[in-house]
């Protein structure tokens, strides 16, 4: 007899996580990995913990569908790409019209709406599902969630999934958010601001510990500090606690150990392409991509400096106040840019994507929650947030912060610090707020070499100049190699 409300493939730690905060919230969950070793692991993990009772172990597969009460709703954890294909195929001859499958990896979007498209004519329900806030906090006591798929199934996971996410006031940080791959949309969306908040908060660290010369100790303090304030979020927190750590067999700082490469698992990547793909502008994500991929290049860089010379380290007049300031100008130009590559999808693929939900249920739980994401969900449900540079309550901080911005830039530059994706943030903000560009030359430019024409005011668009005849012939001439 089914008894099971919802069923989990993948014991791993994440999946094991979510299926002990699925029992701890009182449903019962019914678990299937494909090493056994690892299921006796789990009910021994769940008994430990009182909670063996709302645990159904089956070694099964066939035993374990069947052991989920339909309309069935399965998540699978297991590793994106290929190993998600062939778990859907050994799952559909076990499975009913109405029952969902639920995919809570990292899996890219286009995929997950191949599969999406593939089981809708088999009427089996396809969930594509961002799961924020880190394998083992995140998953066992309630992370961000953001669901796409099928409407009709997520209704019938609705109360599990909710039940398990984050709270913020008492609101659940899940939400239904689109079809096909919309919610795996989001959560790409979501690692790349990730990448863009930690690249600026590690740049800041080098000014600290390089610049004004500062013990790891001592920048943790700094952001314990700062996360009382207007920074107060996650990354901020958990940066004080790194800096603060000790290696036991040294007694040394920890983070002063740690090799300087950067890993990373694609995510990032995906979100630059995308946002490259569709015209939308997300240099910080970029610069946090191409920041990582340099890092993790240690042994030209260190034959690089052998060459150059170790950086001219010049001390500025920059302040502790500056980096804070410059941070939470870099920090809301992230996440604007993050906000309008998941607006324009929204538009490209006809999601109507909530953007004042997406704030909302980033405000807990997940990696990037911050204090003014709040803010954010205020400005989208008013709907005057086309850009968040230009909503009032971050105009006045953006006001406030882009001269120590500009300050931390510029003095970064002079005292040869790398600065990816502060200088990234600023420049972007520079061209958004600035009504006469350099683009017209551009313009003129193209329309020299390859007659695509330009735009005047007051006469239109398709416009061509007259230009010199021999140097366009010049232009266009093929080059030849001797």
């Amino acid at each position: 007899m089914a008894t099971a409300d919802i069923g989990l493939i993948g014991l791993a730690v994440m999946g094991s996580n979510l299926a002990l905060n699925i029992a701890e919230k009182g449903y019962t969950v019914a678990v299937h990995n494909r090493s056994p070793g690892r299921i006796d692991e789990f009910v021994s993990e769940a008994k430990a913990q009182g909670l063996d009772g709302n645990t159904i172990p089956k070694y099964d597969l066939a035993d374990f569908v069947q052991s989920v009460k339909a309309p069935r709703s399965i998540i699978i954890m297991v590793k994106a790409g290929k190993p998600v294909d062939d778990m859907i195929e050994q799952l559909l001859p076990h499975l009913e019209p109405g029952d969902a499958i639920i995919e809570c990896g990292n899996s890219l979007y286009t995929d997950t709406q191949r599969r999406f498209d593939y089981l809708k004519p088999k009427n089996i329900g396809y969930l594509g599902v961002g799961v924020s806030g880190g394998e083992e906090e995140g998953a066992r006591h309630g992370p961000s969630i953001m669901v796409g798929g099928s409407k009709e199934q997520w209704h019938n996971a609705e109360a599990v999934l909710t039940a398990i996410a984050a709270q913020f006031n008492g609101e659940s940080c899940c939400a239904y958010l689109g079809e096909g791959g919309a919610g795996h949309f989001v959560k790409m969306i979501h690692n790349g601001i990730e990448y863009g908040d930690m690249q600026m908060i590690a740049e800041v660290y080098g000014v600290m510990r390089d610049g004004l010369g500062m013990t790891a100790s001592e920048c943790g303090d700094v952001f314990k500090k700062w996360n009382e304030g207007p920074l107060n979020s996650y990354l901020i927190e958990i940066t004080g606690h790194v800096l603060h750590a000790v290696d036991a067999d040294t007694k040394k700082p920890l983070v002063d150990l740690i090799l300087d490469k950067a890993g990373q698992k694609g995510t990032g990547v995906w979100s630059a392409i995308v946002a490259q793909q569709m015209g939308v502008p997300a240099t910080a994500i970029e610069g946090a991509v191409a920041a990582r991929s340099i890092s993790s290049r240690k042994a030209e860089r260190v034959a690089a400096e052998g060459i150059y010379g170790r950086p001219n380290r010049v001390r500025s007049d920059v302040t502790l106040d500056d980096l804070e300031k410059a941070l939470l100008a870099g920090k809301i130009v992230s996440y604007a840019q993050g906000f309008a590559v998941i607006a324009k999808a929204s538009e490209e693929f006809g999601w109507s994507l909530p953007l004042a939900t997406i704030a909302k249920i980033w405000r807990a739980g997940c990696i990037i929650r911050s204090r003014f994401l709040d803010q954010m969900a205020s400005a989208y449900s008013k709907g005057d947030a086309s850009n968040l540079l230009i909503v009032p309550d971050f105009v006045a901080i953006m006001k406030d912060a882009h001269p120590s911005l500009r300050k931390v830039v510029a003095g970064a530059a002079m005292g040869e610090f790398p600065m990816v994706c502060l200088s990234a943030a600023l420049s972007y903000f520079d061209s958004y707020r600035q009504a006469q560009g350099t683009a017209n030359l551009i313009q003129g430019q193209r329309d020299f070499f390859g007659a695509h024409g330009f735009e005047i005011e007051g006469r239109g668009g398709d416009l061509h100049g007259t230009w010199p005849s021999t140097l366009q012939n010049k232009a266009a001439a093929p080059v030849v190699e001797e």
